[in-house]
């Protein structure tokens, strides 16, 4: 069970959702020249090729993690800053993610991968209706902590990843269809600032400079001993 806190029309209140579906959009950059970026700097650490764009990956909810520290199987993972979309009882409502990945795994197989680290989401959420009007003016950021050092590691338009409603469509096969209630997509990503490496803390933000606020969430890693 997740817990957030809504905010629309100025008014807020808590609760608690139900996920029973959940969905991580991959590769789903509007920009062919981008999506090929993406796909050149995971293959330089092994990553095969998807085999087509976008893709949908269903994961286990359990995978659904509100957490500051995020406990991982050694020291080969990384965080991505993603858009999500939550399917409610009262209709579509937006946080931020990171759809953390074992990069050594994902070498191996990015659905395998995927499975393999709990997936962090934020504790507040939009009315989706609120931010549809100026959806691509939204602005995706990251920042991770390598080498002790706190670095900008992702940042741009949301502009460059394919609008919510385009990758529903697709995922369910209707241009007039719509996530059913408990369901949650990750909506993908941007490319990363000096390439796809490990992180210590992920630090991750969705800006709305139309209504001046933004979302942020944020969790430190800690990685697991692999024991032979």
């Amino acid at each position: 069970m997740l817990q957030f806190t809504r905010y629309w029309a100025g008014r807020q209140d808590r609760i608690a959702a139900e996920i029973t579906t959940l969905i991580v959009a991959g590769w789903t950059g509007r920009d062919q020249h981008a999506i090929e970026h993406h796909i050149e700097e995971l293959a330089a650490i092994g990553v095969p090729r998807p085999s087509a764009t976008p893709l949908f990956y269903r994961l286990g909810v359990g995978q659904l993690i509100q957490t500051g520290n995020l406990q991982v199987l050694g020291p080969d993972s990384s965080g991505e800053v993603e858009p999500v979309i939550v399917a409610l009882a009262d209709g579509l409502w937006v946080t931020l993610g990171s759809d953390h990945t074992d990069r050594k795994a994902e070498a191996a197989g990015v659905a395998l991968s995927k499975q393999m680290c709990g997936k962090v989401v934020g504790e507040e959420l939009w009315r989706f209706d609120d931010v549809a009007p100026h959806w691509d003016k939204l602005i995706l950021r990251s920042h991770a902590t390598i080498d002790g050092q706190r670095l900008l590691y992702q940042e741009g338009s949301i502009a460059a990843i394919r609008d919510p409603r385009d990758l529903m469509a697709r995922y369910l096969g209707s241009d007039t269809a719509t996530l059913p209630p408990g369901s949650l997509m990750f909506c993908g990503t941007l490319g990363a600032i000096g390439g796809v490496r490990p992180t210590a803390r992920f630090e991750m933000e969705l800006h709305d400079p139309v209504l001046g606020r933004s979302l942020k969430a944020g969790y430190t890693v800690e990685a697991l001993p692999v024991i032979a």
